[in-house]
Formats: structure tokens, C-alpha cells, sequence
């Protein structure tokens, strides 16, 4: 008779695939971990993924998502500018922008106000992630602001916003740049870690 793998354990083969490591939150958070669906591309390489701590968001209009308490870490491949897997185009370098960017759009795809009308929604979130794609275009610019936090038990700068739906981040680490979102949870005094068991999260 045959068997259907675990949810969890095919969100993990995502990440076992990847190239490059993962981060999430260091030992000392000691709340729930999940995993988020991997980006890759057309060729099937594994470009990007987020690690959850705390409460998974969710697009359910109920309950509320006011009331979750959660950080997203946004891990991303450092790739040069390189030819597509199908030889018809170019891909740009990825960057810190990148990474501000997907961590911008995250933060967006789980805080949307929930009564917010749906022929008006679609237009809310094409509105907002152009602005999220403008901020994460302009880190050096005064919408951002400076913040340390360790990685890997090292002083890591990083890029910071808040707004009235949460905080986003990005720096870069050895070898990856690094995202983060977050809502109920303050960024102040995280600090950031190598995953050393991608399974341990759940999905």
C-alpha cells in the first residue's frame, strides 16, 4: 500500500535541495517554527525560502490577523547575474533589495485588512507592493533606518521599517542576504542563526 509523505516533510525537501544555508531565529526564541513554500526557478534551483517563528499567518479573513504574534525570516541565494536555465534571457544579481523586497511583499500577503471590501482588495495589494518595490529600490533613503542584530553570534547591520501593519528588515550574511518580517513581535534584541535542522520546523 502506498504511502503519502507528511506535509512538513515535503515542505523540507525544498530546503534540503537548496545550494546555500538557511537562517531563522537563534536558541533563544523557544516558540512554534514552520516553513514556508520555497522560490525557485524555471529550472527547478531553489532560490529563496522564509523560516516562521510564532504564530503562521494566514489569508483567512477569521480570525483576525491582528491578533497573531509572528517573525518571518527570509533567506535568499547571493546569484550574480547569470543567463536563464532556458538561455533566452538574463536574471538579475540578487541583492539586500531583494531581500527587503520579499520580506516588503511577505509582511503585505498576511496583514491585508481583513474587511476590506474584495473588488477593493486586489487594487490595495497592487497599490502596496509597488510601494513596497519603490522602499526596498531605495534602502539608503530616509524610509529606512539602522539597526545591529546578531547573526551567527555576530554584529550584523541591517535595514530597517516600521508601518502600521508591521516591520521589515534586510542585511546580508556570509553568502546569503537576509530578510525578516514581523508583526506583535519587536525586532529589537532577535538575533539570527544558521539552521542547522531545517526539519525541526514544522509546515
Amino acid at each position: 500500500m502506498e504511502t503519502t509523505a507528511d506535509p512538513a516533510d515535503r515542505m523540507a525537501d525544498g530546503y534540503l535541495k537548496a545550494d546555500f544555508p538557511w537562517y531563522g531565529l537563534d536558541e533563544a526564541f523557544s516558540g512554534d517554527r514552520w516553513l514556508a513554500p520555497v522560490g525557485m526557478n524555471a529550472d527547478g534551483t531553489v532560490e529563496h525560502g522564509s523560516t516562521g517563528h510564532g504564530d503562521e499567518p494566514s489569508v483567512k479573513v477569521e480570525p483576525t490577523p491582528d491578533n497573531r504574534r509572528f517573525v518571518v525570516v527570509v533567506t535568499v541565494a547571493e546569484r550574480p547575474v547569470r543567463r536563464s536555465s532556458d538561455g533566452t534571457g538574463v536574471l538579475d544579481a540578487t541583492s539586500v533589495a531583494t531581500a527587503a523586497w520579499l520580506a516588503g511583499s511577505g509582511l503585505l500577503s498576511c496583514t491585508w485588512p481583513t474587511r476590506m471590501e474584495r473588488h477593493l482588495r486586489q487594487n490595495w495589494l497592487d497599490q502596496q507592493t509597488a510601494i513596497a518595490w519603490d522602499l526596498a529600490d531605495g534602502l539608503e533613503g530616509p524610509d529606512w533606518s539602522a539597526l545591529t542584530l546578531p547573526v551567527d553570534g555576530v554584529p550584523t547591520p541591517f535595514h530597517y521599517r516600521e508601518s502600521e501593519y508591521g516591520w521589515v528588515m534586510a542585511g546580508s550574511a556570509r553568502g546569503v542576504h537576509l530578510g525578516a518580517f514581523g508583526r506583535g513581535m519587536s525586532a529589537y534584541g532577535l538575533g539570527l542563526a544558521q539552521v542547522k535542522d531545517i526539519t525541526a520546523y514544522q509546515a
